[in-house]
């Protein structure tokens, strides 16, 4: 077998795990989240005592990145998506970032490369970070009542 063909296992190469080996994170991934999305559709966030209640905002008063996502993912489940906006706007504008990464995760994992992108570079996740603490401190100061959930 020469290298970077697959054998009858999907195999590529001395070494390299099969397709189906390979893919069983992405694969636990796609469904974990298709659960927990199905979950939320039917159980009601916007109804108290469905969910416990965010931990940092019970301790603190203040929001999270986090706060409001789950009534966004039901509002966009229910195809309301400037209410799912208004839920957590930083989360609703990463969706299709996630998306991509972990599109790219499955390909890659089909060809049995290692997973490449700009995106998951150190100077790229220092400034999402960044972003997250930015709209962390931003979203919980008077004037920005629009980014609180």
């Amino acid at each position: 077998m020469s290298q970077g063909i697959p054998d009858a296992l999907g195999a590529v190469g001395r070494g390299t795990p099969p397709v189906g080996r390979r893919l069983r994170g992405p694969a636990a991934v796609f469904g974990t989240v298709a659960a927990a999305t199905v979950v939320v559709t039917f159980v009601d966030p916007h109804t108290p005592g469905h969910y416990p209640t965010c931990p940092f905002l019970f301790l603190t008063g203040y929001y999270c990145p986090g706060c409001g996502g789950l009534r966004m993912v039901n509002s966009l489940t229910h195809g309301h998506v400037g209410t799912a906006f208004g839920f957590n706007p930083l989360a609703f504008v990463l969706l299709p970032v996630l998306v991509y990464l972990w599109g790219r995760w499955t390909y890659c994992a089909v060809r049995g490369e290692r997973v490449t992108t700009v995106l998951l570079r150190r100077g790229v996740l220092a400034g999402v970070v960044g972003l997250l603490l930015v709209y962390w401190v931003v979203r919980n100061l008077p004037f920005a009542h629009a980014l609180a959930p």
